[in-house]
């Protein structure tokens, strides 16, 4: 029964974002739409000959973001504002091959190193209150899952997130703004997982893969804050802080009893920070840091850098 109400209040709190939005747009609208598209390119390459004898291996990295926003006030009383995140990027090393004398070095297979989307959607309903009230719809998963290289899945996992609550605009200047968020949330967690099965006829191994599929649930409170600082045309900073408490669990019983079973309880942590310094207007650098923390996936914090210097178009 748990399980059940948790699926027909997303539905129903995704209708109602839905359903908000559109009834209130019915009225003339006060601002057009504020929209921005960034995408950057950025890479690094290194090769040497096969008669190198210094043993060092060549390498080629890439990674490809886009980051864009949609923000319009469609009515005095509602203002909705999406947000999109695509990251993905590969890297290849050179290895030398000590089993074939004729061929000295080759190209391993590209591995993924940056994997992301996330898309983002929150209406508030702006009436000059002290706090904000909102509704918001994320969808977070990756374009690859290759940790099978033989059964490739795409888009898995997925997470999606609707939340309810108040939001406050901390500050706000020209291009400046911190939006902070708390609310009542509800997640899927949906999930595939390959399966193997090897079979030995004689000599001859064979393995067939199959995929078999979860959804878990939890519901909890959940805070958001951004920040956007718009330092000068040249540099800017943005940062993004989600914290998420589960009150509740789907698969509890499963990991009762277990050296596990209370880490569903511990506070997620999802703290992102971008900063952004163009060089010249195609050539920029960007530096991106993320501090991860679930229990559930590793009892240890999580730390992501990246740092590059690429082209970037300013599309909108």
């Amino acid at each position: 029964m748990v399980s059940i109400w948790k699926k027909q209040a997303g539905v129903l709190l995704l209708a109602l974002f839905v359903l908000t939005g559109l009834g209130i747009a019915q009225d003339d609208s006060t601002t057009g739409w504020k929209t921005s598209m960034v995408f950057d390119f950025t890479t690094t390459q290194t090769a040497y000959s096969d008669s190198w004898d210094g043993g060092e291996a060549g390498a080629l990295s890439w990674v490809s973001n886009l980051n864009a926003t949609a923000e319009k006030q469609l009515s005095p009383s509602f203002d909705l504002k999406s947000t999109l995140k695509l990251s993905f990027g590969q890297t290849l090393s050179q290895k030398f091959d000590d089993t074939d004398p004729s061929v000295d070095t080759y190209w391993e297979k590209p591995v993924k190193s940056t994997d992301l989307i996330d898309w983002e959607n929150v209406g508030r309903i702006t009436k000059n209150w002290v706090v904000d009230p909102y509704v918001a719809f994320r969808l977070e998963s990756q374009f690859l899952d290759a940790k099978v290289a033989n059964k490739k899945l795409y888009l898995n996992p997925v997470l999606l997130t609707e939340s309810a609550g108040i939001a406050r605009k901390l500050y706000s200047k020209d291009k400046n703004e911190i939006i902070s968020r708390l609310g009542f949330a509800i997640r899927q967690m949906m999930q595939r997982t390959v399966d193997s099965v090897v079979t030995v006829d004689g000599l001859d191994t064979t393995t067939a893969y199959s995929t078999s599929s979860t959804t878990l649930h939890d519901a909890g409170l959940e805070s958001v804050t951004d920040v956007k600082f718009v330092f000068s045309e040249d540099l800017q900073w943005t940062s993004k802080l989600t914290l998420y408490k589960a009150f509740s669990f789907s698969d509890k019983d499963a990991v009762k009893g277990t050296d596990a079973e209370d880490y569903w309880k511990a506070i997620d942590v999802n703290w992102e920070n971008r900063v952004t310094a163009s060089i010249t207007k195609i050539v920029s650098v960007n530096f991106y840091t993320q501090i991860l923390y679930d229990k559930q996936i590793s009892v240890k914090g999580r730390f992501k850098e990246t740092l590059g210097i690429g082209i970037t178009f300013k599309l909108m």
